[in-house]
C-alpha cells in the first residue's frame, strides 16, 4: 500500500486537522523561493472545511499576517487569478458567505475587481490593503481545477499539515467475501491505516460506534448482530488489529472524529479477551438488498416525506427542501453544519452527511424559505425536531439555500456500464455489462427510442452527472471489438439508479435499425439547467380575446389553433383564444440551450422568425378527472434573456439571428400579446361542460418532450385552476407541479377552490 504524502488530501482527514489545537496556528514559512515578482512576497492557502486539496477559504499572507478576502463584487475572474496564484490552472467557481466557515485575523481585499489576465492578485482593482467593511460571515472562497500549472513552485502556497488517523472505513463479510449481494450491510469493521487493513478490537464496542459507521458507509441506521456467532467464527479465524477504544457519541460524521486509540508496533498482546468489532446496517429504502428487506421497509406505514432534495447531479445529494403547511420552500444557510446535513440524509434513506453546503451550491431555489439557523445535536430523526428560527422574507434570500452530499452504500452499479468511442470520459457509445449463460460479457443499447431521460439514468449510473443529449447514432464513436446489442427497448422514468432499472426487452432483443451505428450514446455533464415557470404571472395576465380569421392566417400556418379552425369560414369569423405571459426562469447551474444548432433551425416566412426547437411550451386544458377538451403550444421562436438578475449579464438575444437560449439567472418572457401564447377554447362548450364539470384545470408544461436536459424535470409543469361561464374565466391557485404536497395536489384536482378567483 501506496504511503499518503501530504498532498493526498482527505476531506475528512482535513475536518480533523483544523480541529486540533496543534494545527490551528499559522504554518510555518517555508525556506523554499517565492514563486514569482508578481506576488510581492505575498503567500496563500486554502482554508476551511469540509473541503478538496483544490478548494477552500482564500487566505494570504502579507507583512506576517494571514487575512483573508470579502466575497463583496468577487467574480470568477477573480477566482482564476487566486486559483493561478495557488497553482492551479484555473477556477471552476467560487463561493461566498464563508461556505468553508469564517476565518480569523484581517480582511485583506474587499470589492476585489479582476479582469482575469492579471498576473498577480496585486493587479486587480480593490478598496486597498486591508481597507474592509465586511466581516468573516463573508470570506471568499474558490473552487480549481484539480490540475496544476507545469513546473509551478508551491513555497508560497502553505497547506496546514495533517495527521491523518483513519483513512477509510469498510464492512467485510465474515464468510463468503467476494460472492455476497452489494451493497455489504453486515461483517467485520476493517479500517484502511497506512500499512494495510486491520480490523478494530470490539471491548467496549457500542451501538453509538455502530451508528457511526454505517452512517460512514451509506446507511441510515443500524441493528443488532448475532453475537455468539462472530465470536464462535473469530476463534477459528486469524485477525490484524489495529484500532481499539473506539467510543463515538453516535453524532459523528466520520469514525475519525470519535475517541480511539491506535495500537503501536511493538504491541504484542492486541484485544485480549476480544474480538474483532462487527456491524450490521439497515439500507434505506432505495438500497434494500434483498426483496426480504424491501417487503418489511414496505410493509411499515409512511406519510410522506417532509424532506426532499432538489438539483443534485448525483443521488444522494440536492438543495435541501422542506414541507410546511402543505407548501414546499428552502432553508436558509445560517449556521448550516454537518450535524444538520447528517440527519437529513439519514431522514431520507442515505447515511451521514459527507458535506454540509452553503451559497446555493445546489442551485437557487423559489417560493418560500421555511427555515434558518437551523441547529441539530445530529441525534434527531427530522430536521423539523431541530432547534430553528421561522424567517421573514428580509432574513435571508436564495442564494443562501443550504445543501447536502450524503455517503452512500456502494452497489458496484458503475461496473456495469462504461462509454467507448468518445473524445473524453463524459461522453460516447453506451456499453453494459450483463450476465446471462456463460460468463459475463459487454454489448451495446438498441438506439430505438433513446431519449434524454434514458441518456439521464446512463450519466448517473456512469458517475457523471446530468445527460447534455441522449444520441441514438453513434457511427461517428468507434466500438471497436464490441458489435453485439445486448439491450433493448430501454424505457426510463428518469430516476432510476442504473440502466437495469429500467424497462426493457430482456433477453428477447429487437432493434427496428440494425448496426452499431444505430446503438446508444451519451454526452454527460455535471451541471444542467432546470427551468420554472412564474406561475403568480400567469394568473395575473390570463384573459379572453375573441380574435377575428383574417388576423390568425400565420398562427395556423404554425398550428396554434384547435383542428377544428381548418373547417372555419376563413377569413369571416373568429376563434376565442385564453392568452396569457409566461415568464420561465432559469434556475439551474448550466444554461439552457436548444438542443438543434443554428444550422438546423426552420425559418418560418409567415411571422419572420426561426424555431430553435419545435415545441418549447404545452399548453392543456383538462377536466377534473384528466380529459383534455383542449390544447396549445409554444415553438421557441425567440428563446433569449429578457431580464436578469442584478449580479447576471445577459447572453442571449435573438436579433439578427443571434443565439439562443437562458442564462442562469435570467428569464425569457413571452407576452400574452404574441402570437401563439395562448390556448384555443372555441370549441369548449360553457354550457355543458359548467353544468357537468364546473371547474377545469389548466396544464402549461416546458420542455415537455424533454428535448434538453435539466436537472429536475418534476418542477416543469405548471397547474392552475380555472372556470368557464362562457363569457368570463376565474384562473386561481397557479403553483408548480412539485410545489404541493401529495395531499395538497389531491385535493386540488379533485375539489379546486374558490378562493382569490379572478375574473376575466
Amino acid at each position: 500500500m501506496r504511503p499518503v504524502s501530504v498532498w493526498q488530501w482527505s476531506p475528512w482527514g482535513l475536518l480533523l486537522c483544523l480541529l486540533c489545537s496543534s494545527c490551528l496556528g499559522s504554518p510555518s514559512p517555508s525556506t523554499g523561493p517565492e514563486k514569482k515578482a508578481g506576488s510581492q512576497g505575498l503567500r496563500f492557502r486554502l482554508a476551511g472545511f469540509p473541503r478538496k486539496p483544490y478548494e477552500g477559504r482564500v487566505e494570504i499572507q502579507r507583512a506576517g499576517e494571514w487575512g483573508t478576502i470579502c466575497d463583496d463584487d468577487f467574480t470568477l475572474q477573480a477566482a482564476h487569478i487566486l486559483c493561478r496564484e495557488l497553482g492551479f490552472t484555473e477556477a471552476t467557481g467560487w463561493t461566498h458567505s464563508a461556505k468553508y466557515g469564517p476565518g480569523t485575523g484581517r480582511i485583506w481585499l474587499d470589492n476585489l475587481s479582476c479582469s482575469g489576465t492579471e498576473q498577480s492578485v496585486t493587479e486587480c482593482a480593490s478598496r486597498g490593503w486591508g481597507n474592509s467593511d465586511c466581516t468573516h460571515d463573508e470570506d471568499a472562497g474558490v473552487i480549481c481545477k484539480d490540475q496544476r500549472l507545469p513546473g509551478f513552485s508551491d513555497s508560497n502556497v502553505i497547506e496546514v499539515e495533517h495527521h491523518l488517523q483513519v483513512e477509510e472505513v469498510r464492512i467485510r463479510p465474515a464468510v463468503g467475501w467476494g460472492r455476497r449481494p452489494l451493497p455489504v450491510t453486515e461483517g467485520l469493521v476493517e479500517v484502511r491505516l497506512p500499512d494495510g487493513w486491520s480490523q478494530v478490537c470490539d471491548k467496549g464496542w457500542s451501538a453509538h460506534n455502530s451508528h457511526v459507521v454505517c452512517g460512514m458507509l451509506g446507511f441510515p441506521s443500524e441493528k443488532r448482530v448475532n453475537a455468539a456467532f462472530y465470536r464462535l467464527l473469530a476463534q477459528r479465524q486469524q485477525h490484524s488489529f489495529g484500532l481499539h477504544g473506539v467510543a463515538c457519541v453516535g453524532t459523528e460524521a466520520h469514525l475519525s472524529l470519535c475517541s480511539l486509540e491506535f495500537y503501536r508496533a511493538n504491541d504484542t498482546a492486541r484485544c485480549p479477551g476480544g474480538g474483532p468489532a462487527v456491524v450490521s446496517c439497515v439500507p434505506g429504502p432505495v438500497y434494500a438488498a434483498s426483496s426480504g428487506q424491501k417487503k418489511q421497509q414496505q410493509s411499515k406505514p409512511q406519510g410522506e416525506a417532509r424532506v426532499r432534495l432538489k438539483g443534485g447531479a448525483h443521488p444522494g445529494e440536492g438543495r435541501v427542501e422542506v414541507l410546511k403547511a402543505s407548501t414546499w420552500g428552502t432553508v436558509c444557510d445560517r449556521k448550516w453544519d454537518l450535524h444538520a446535513a447528517s440527519v437529513v440524509c439519514r431522514e431520507l434513506g442515505f447515511g451521514s452527511a459527507r458535506e454540509a453546503l452553503s451559497g446555493a451550491r445546489m442551485g437557487q431555489g423559489m417560493g418560500a424559505i421555511h427555515l434558518s439557523e437551523v441547529r441539530c445535536s445530529g441525534q434527531e430523526l427530522s430536521l423539523w425536531k431541530c432547534p430553528h428560527k421561522n424567517i421573514t422574507a428580509e432574513d435571508c434570500s436564495h442564494s443562501q439555500d443550504a445543501g447536502v452530499r450524503c455517503n452512500l452504500p456502494y452497489t458496484g452499479a458503475e461496473t456495469r456500464i462504461r462509454l467507448s468511442g468518445g473524445r473524453s470520459q463524459h461522453e460516447g457509445r453506451v456499453e453494459v455489462q450483463i450476465g446471462g449463460p456463460g460468463p459475463l460479457r459487454w454489448g451495446l443499447i438498441c438506439g430505438d427510442d433513446w431519449g434524454t431521460l434514458e441518456a439521464m439514468v446512463a450519466c448517473r449510473q456512469l458517475g457523471l452527472g446530468y445527460a447534455n443529449h441522449g444520441l441514438q447514432e453513434t457511427w461517428y464513436w468507434d466500438s471497436g471489438n464490441i458489435t453485439e446489442v445486448v439491450m433493448s427497448g430501454v424505457r426510463c422514468t428518469g430516476t432510476e439508479l442504473s440502466l437495469d432499472q429500467c424497462a426493457h426487452h430482456g433477453t428477447h432483443i429487437t432493434c427496428k435499425r440494425t448496426g452499431t451505428r444505430f446503438t446508444a450514446g451519451v454526452i454527460c455533464s455535471e451541471t444542467a439547467s432546470d427551468l420554472l415557470l412564474h406561475s403568480a404571472l400567469v394568473q395575473e395576465t390570463a384573459y379572453i380575446e375573441d380574435r377575428p380569421l383574417h388576423m390568425l392566417y400565420c398562427a395556423a400556418e404554425e398550428n396554434c389553433l384547435a383542428s377544428s379552425a381548418r373547417s372555419a369560414n376563413w377569413p369571416y369569423g373568429h376563434r376565442r383564444l385564453l392568452r396569457f405571459s409566461s415568464q420561465i426562469h432559469n434556475l439551474g447551474r448550466a444554461d439552457f440551450r436548444p438542443k438543434a444548432g443554428r444550422h438546423s433551425w426552420v425559418w418560418h416566412e409567415c411571422h419572420g422568425h426561426y424555431h430553435s426547437m419545435d415545441i418549447f411550451t404545452h399548453y392543456d386544458i383538462l377536466t377534473p378527472n384528466g380529459t383534455k377538451v383542449a390544447e396549445g403550444h409554444k415553438a421557441s421562436f425567440c428563446l433569449e434573456d429578457t431580464e436578469c438578475q442584478e449580479d447576471v449579464s445577459k447572453r442571449y438575444e435573438c436579433a439578427n439571428f443571434g443565439e439562443q437560449g437562458i442564462t442562469v439567472g435570467c428569464w425569457d418572457l413571452y407576452r400574452h400579446d404574441i402570437d401563439c401564447q395562448w390556448i384555443d377554447i372555441t370549441d369548449v362548450k360553457p354550457g355543458n361542460y359548467i353544468l357537468q364539470w364546473p371547474f377545469s384545470h389548466s396544464q402549461v408544461v416546458i420542455n415537455p418532450n424533454f428535448e434538453v436536459a435539466e436537472s429536475d424535470f418534476t418542477n416543469n409543469a405548471m397547474k392552475c385552476n380555472c372556470k368557464y361561464d362562457g363569457h368570463r374565466i376565474w384562473v386561481h391557485n397557479c403553483h408548480i407541479g412539485d410545489a404541493f404536497s401529495e395531499e395538497a395536489n389531491r385535493r386540488f384536482e379533485r375539489y379546486p377552490g374558490q378562493t382569490s378567483n379572478q375574473i376575466i
